[in-house]
């Protein structure tokens, strides 16, 4: 054998297992057991981070701390345990020495700073990896391991198991696990309630009825936007309700799955966040809120966020844009291909699709049962009004709690909590059909309950994409990525930019971590203090000031949606790819110059004039009739338009 290749021998593989699972001597922040510094998974050269002392020796104990690389000290602090240091900054990467002094006691520490380049790497390779080859769960996983590399030292080994053993089982547990069980209990529970009012003929029963008016598929594409706007409150339920009902009749109609995902995520938060009673609604107020309480402003949140929907320019125009594309039949880029493709052919899906869902093969309707349009309607009703009995159930009881004893309907829906009225709602849907199922002796129990199960099943898959997509949300969060983009382009603000500006950090930030609410987080308590000192800097005019507040608070809600719309590691994107069971790599393409272009018109006719007082009006007709030109004069007609009888 050839002694290059000569085996391992036992104590060199031994050796070589513990320096992959244990070496370097420290993780990426490293410290001693009985260290007391805390501070963050990753730290960023040039961003500020906090440093936490606890009472290792006992209470008001007096301590040093001195950081430094090489010869050179970059900082130094003397306090008493504990104590909270912030807006610590390092400006170099590499490895810094940490040493702590108490007494006659001595810590030292190893700690890596990063580049800040790193910051983005996780959510691009996630992205591109999604994009190229078209596998969503590959692709996401990758980009988390590569965030637990980095904040893991560059330990190939401890950073694999760390994405299962931290990042997978905090997403679930952890300080936003109750949030995000929910959201997966709520998807389940809409999916085995679709898959028993399936079995028992319920959706048949509404294709057949809807079926006498979306006669063609621009009456098919109509009746799909309408439902998303009627569904207005909640943007999870505007998805799995509107994709899972209308699908059967779309793929009836010959409309492409890519163009029914873009229809429901096009309505879907674009309506819901700028709907005044909405989920969204009580998230929004309390952002402005803290933001206004931090600079003691007494002014009210919610008038505030009111006066704001007039610069919501990227919301409002995607509706219309998705009204005018429904309505005209016009399409341009991926998407005509794809529509096409499904006229001519009947192929509503591409040849490499792979569904999020498979509730369709899942689930089979028995013929010889009459097919009944109000056994899904009646659920679906219960949903929809459940969910918003639930918004005012939770608020008032969070309202009475707190010791208010007079409050309006708007109080409840912004002190509600959304979560719990969707749990509430999706069980009380699932009940309501067994209950019909049972009553008209259209099936047995066991047949229900198993129709449920096959419900649940389907959208398992579309779970895993979802817990993976927290995952690198959290990645980002611990590479602190938010904060490395505002940085970067914070030094090219002035007053008239800002909407635009905002706007652009907005976007950057929803596509690279695939949050919209996380994004709002982010920015708006930076946003709001920023436009006040800025303009009071600058001495911009009261009006305007208004004006250039008003707008920048709109751009941080419509950045956050349009990169959110845009990011194939987005939760709504994801779901809506699964209530449409449309292939989430294809939604995501065919979406993405829809998105962009009212993007773009948003930006150059509403943010931009809006920085210099223009009136919001003028900019929202402008847009319209900018966007009517768009999709009349590039969209382009599908080559087999044609009456479809369904009747």
């Amino acid at each position: 054998m050839n002694s290059r290749m000569r085996p391992l021998s036992r104590p060199a593989i031994l050796i070589l297992i513990n320096f992959l699972l244990v070496s370097p001597a420290y993780g990426a922040n490293s410290r001693t057991t009985s260290s007391p510094l805390k501070i963050p998974k990753a730290i960023i050269s040039g961003l500020p981070f906090d440093c936490e002392f606890v009472a290792s020796t006992g209470e008001q104990t007096p301590f040093s701390v001195d950081i430094s690389k090489g010869t050179r000290s970059f900082f130094s602090h003397s306090g008493t345990f504990p104590e909270r240091v912030s807006d610590v900054i390092l400006p170099e990467s590499g490895r810094y020495r940490v040493v702590i002094r108490s007494g006659s006691q001595t810590w030292e520490q190893s700690v890596r700073v990063l580049p800040g380049l790193f910051t983005v790497l996780p959510p691009v390779l996630a992205i591109l990896m999604a994009l190229l080859f078209r596998q969503v769960v590959i692709a996401l996983f990758a980009g988390v391991w590569l965030g637990a590399f980095f904040v893991n030292d560059f330990n190939v080994v401890r950073s694999f198991f760390y994405v299962v053993d931290h990042y997978v089982v905090d997403s679930l547990a952890g300080e936003s696990g109750w949030d995000h069980v929910s959201i997966a209990i709520f998807t389940l529970l809409l999916g085995g309630m679709v898959g028993v009012f399936s079995s028992i003929g319920g959706t048949q029963g509404v294709v057949n009825e809807i079926s006498k008016i979306a006669t063609n598929p621009r009456r098919g594409q109509l009746a799909t936007w309408m439902m998303g706007i009627a569904i207005f409150f909640d943007d999870y339920t505007n998805t799995l309700i509107v994709g899972n009902t209308m699908r059967p009749i779309t793929d009836r109609l010959r409309i492409s799955r890519e163009k029914l995902s873009y229809i429901v995520d096009s309505t879907a938060a674009p309506v819901a966040c700028i709907a005044v009673i909405t989920s969204w609604i009580g998230f929004e107020i309390s952002l402005i809120k803290d933001a206004y309480n931090a600079l003691g402003i007494d002014r009210n949140p919610f008038t505030t966020f009111v006066a704001s929907i007039q610069y919501s320019f990227y919301p409002i125009v995607t509706l219309l844009f998705g009204l005018l594309v429904a309505a005209s039949t016009r399409d341009f880029g991926p998407m005509l291909k794809a529509e096409r493709r499904a006229r001519k052919t009947g192929q509503v899906l591409s040849q490499k699709a792979v569904p999020l869902s498979n509730i369709d093969t899942e689930i089979q309707f028995d013929a010889a049962r009459s097919p009944r349009w109000f056994n899904a309607v009646i659920p679906v009703v219960v949903v929809v009004l459940g969910t918003f009995v639930g918004l005012v159930l939770t608020g008032r009881s969070a309202l009475i709690e707190s010791g208010v004893t007079g409050y309006s309907l708007m109080d409840t829906i912004r002190e509600s909590n959304s979560f719990v009225a969707l749990l509430w709602s999706s069980l009380s849907g699932c009940v309501v059909a067994f209950a019909l199922g049972i009553g008209q002796r259209l099936a047995t129990l066991t047949e229900l309950v198993n129709a449920w199960a096959g419900g649940v099943r389907s959208m398992v898959f579309a779970i895993i994409i979802l817990v993976l997509a927290w995952c690198i949300g959290a990645v980002c969060t611990d590479m602190q990525t938010p904060d490395y983009l505002v940085a970067k382009v914070s030094g090219l603000i002035s007053p008239s930019v800002l909407p635009t500006i905002i706007f652009v950090i907005a976007a950057a930030i929803s596509f690279s971590t695939g949050t919209s609410w996380g994004t709002m987080t982010i920015l708006t308590p930076i946003t709001i203090p920023l436009v006040i000192k800025i303009s009071e800097l600058n001495a911009v005019a009261p009006g305007v000031h208004e004006a250039i507040l008003l707008s920048s608070i709109a751009g941080i809600l419509a950045g956050s949606v349009f990169g959110d719309h845009c990011s194939p590691i987005s939760d709504t994107t994801i779901m809506s790819s699964m209530a449409s069971a449309a292939d989430h790599i294809d939604h995501v393409r065919t979406q993405l110059p829809y998105a962009a272009s009212v993007a773009v018109v948003a930006i150059v006719l509403g943010y931009l004039p809006a920085g210099f007082d223009f009136p919001s009006w003028v900019s929202l007709l402008g847009c319209a009739v900018v966007v009517f030109g768009l999709v009349m004069l590039i969209g382009k007609p599908d080559r087999d338009f044609r009456e479809i009888d369904t009747s």
